[in-house]
């Protein structure tokens, strides 16, 4: 089971949790991060790395963003790899 970007990563985009993934499995959308699910090994070093607390583990998210577990998984299909830390969008 993979872990999940959620909605308080939607317009802030923290990259502290990429630098930590052991299998390069992070994708960067527009404004907002997303976890391939086929390439997610849940290790969860990203998790406490989350400053924003956006990223969960597919059994424990809560229901109001459930939706992200599609938004996932399609999102990382299309977005660009990314696996250095960049500066979080100005909104943050």
């Amino acid at each position: 089971m993979p872990h999940i970007v959620c909605e308080p990563c939607n317009n802030c985009k923290y990259t502290d949790c990429v630098v930590v993934c052991p299998v390069e499995c992070f994708y960067e959308g527009e404004t907002m991060l997303y976890i391939h699910p086929d390439e997610c090994i849940d290790c969860e070093a990203c998790v406490p790395e989350c400053p924003v607390e956006a990223i969960f583990h597919e059994d424990n998210i809560p229901d109001e963003w459930k939706n992200y577990i599609e938004i996932n998984a399609e999102k990382s299909q299309d977005a660009p790899v990314i696996t250095e830390k960049k500066e979080p969008l100005a909104d943050s």
